[in-house]
């Protein structure tokens, strides 16, 4: 017969999980108290522990709060059942490869070239400043 602290993890648990009847609860007496030992299907173990370790700690809180009324103290030691069953490869999302155009390097700079990127810099230059002499002009 499970006790009152079994009964208690099984029915948090099994409201989380998606295989609840795999859920199995452990309980073995030392000297630091009481330890139960929790097993869920291997597809359940992220959503047991939680992001984080959050919904696991809630649990734990939840099991030191009913030791207080039992005058015990609780752990629980969520089992790895993990070990030996292979784990399916998760995908990364990436974005569909963008199809590059061939660059041409050139072979050797002319000055000629040199001399007219100098002037479409400048070029460009000017003409940016006149668009922002524009907007300072803009009432805003």
């Amino acid at each position: 017969m499970a006790t009152i602290d079994q009964q208690f993890v099984e029915y948090i648990v099994k409201t989380l999980v998606n295989n609840p009847d795999k859920v199995a609860v452990d309980r073995k007496i030392d000297e630091k108290g009481v330890l139960l030992s929790l097993t869920v299907d291997p597809e359940d173990v992220g959503r047991v522990i939680g992001k984080r370790g959050v919904t696991a700690q809630a649990i734990r809180v939840l099991l030191r709060a009913l030791g207080t009324k039992q005058d015990a103290r609780f752990n629980l030691k969520i089992v790895n059942t993990d070990e030996g069953v292979e784990k399916k490869p998760v995908e990364a999302k990436t974005e569909k490869p963008v199809a590059e155009e061939p660059v041409d390097e050139p072979e050797e700079a002319d000055e000629d070239e040199d001399d007219n990127e100098e002037e479409t810099s400048s070029e460009l230059a000017e003409k940016t400043r006149a668009e922002l002499a524009d907007l300072d002009d803009l009432d805003i």
